[in-house]
C-alpha cells in the first residue's frame, strides 16, 4: 500500500484473533525495514526482544496486569534502548574503516566526540536520548509490521522490574515500550479517536 494508506490503516489493535502463530521468518522482513530507522550519530540505540514462546508470553501477560491483548497476540515485542550506545561507536563504524570510508584518525575523533557528547551531558540525557531514539524505531516497527500484514498495539501498562527480571534485560537498557503483534479481531475494533485539525497543533512562522 502507499504511504498515506499505510499511515491511515495502522491502528492500535485492542484485541487479536487468538491462535495465529508468528515466526522468526515473519518477523525478519519487518526488522530488515526497521534497521533503517534514524538514530543519533547512527548509534542504533534500540534493541528488540521478541517473545514468541507461548509459556514465556503467558508470563509476560502476568507482568502486563493480565491485559487480554497480550494473551491474544501472536507475539509480544519489547523495545529497549541502550543508554551507553555511544560506547559502541568503534564497533559500529569498523566496517566503514575497513572499506576505507573512514580513516583511523576520523574514527578516533568520532569516538572522542561521541564520548564527550554523552558523558558531558550526564545520565539523565543518556536516558532521554535512548528513549527518543527507541521511540523513532518503534514507530517504524509498527508501520513496517502493518506493511507486512500484521497489526500492533504500543503499550506502557506493564511492571518494568518484573519484565526486566523475566527477560534478563541489562540495567544499562531502558525498557521503552511493549508492542503486541498479531491479526486484529475486527469485531472488537473501536472507532478511531478524534484527531485535531492541523492548524490546532502546527504553528508556521
Amino acid at each position: 500500500m502507499d504511504l498515506k494508506e499505510l499511515i491511515k490503516n495502522r491502528r492500535s489493535a485492542n484485541n487479536f484473533i487468538e491462535g495465529i502463530p508468528i515466526t522468526q521468518n515473519d518477523l525478519n522482513p519487518i526488522f530488515e525495514d526497521v534497521k533503517f530507522a534514524p538514530s543519533a550519530f547512527n548509534l542504533q540505540h534500540t534493541e528488540y526482544i521478541a517473545v514468541l514462546d507461548k509459556d514465556l508470553k503467558d508470563k509476560v501477560y502476568e507482568t502486563a496486569y493480565k491485559q487480554y491483548k497480550v494473551k491474544s497476540a501472536s507475539a509480544v515485542i519489547l523495545v529497549t534502548a541502550d543508554r551507553l550506545a555511544y560506547k559502541q561507536t568503534e564497533r559500529i563504524h569498523q566496517g566503514m574503516l575497513s572499506l576505507g570510508m573512514l580513516t583511523e584518525f576520523e574514527l578516533t575523533e568520532m569516538i572522542e566526540d561521541n564520548t564527550h557528547f554523552y558523558e558531558g551531558r550526564g545520565e539523565a540525557f543518556q536516558k532521554e536520548d535512548a528513549i527518543r531514539n527507541a521511540s523513532l524505531s518503534a514507530m517504524l516497527f509498527m508501520l513496517a509490521a502493518k506493511n507486512h500484514g500484521w497489526d500492533t498495539c504500543p503499550m506502557i501498562g506493564f511492571d518494568q522490574e518484573k519484565i526486566r527480571n523475566l527477560l534478563d534485560i541489562p540495567s544499562t537498557h531502558e525498557i521503552v515500550l511493549m508492542i503486541t503483534i498479531g491479526h486484529e479481531k475486527m469485531s472488537n475494533r473501536r472507532l478511531r479517536g478524534y484527531r485535531k485539525p492541523v492548524d490546532e497543533f502546527v504553528k508556521i512562522y
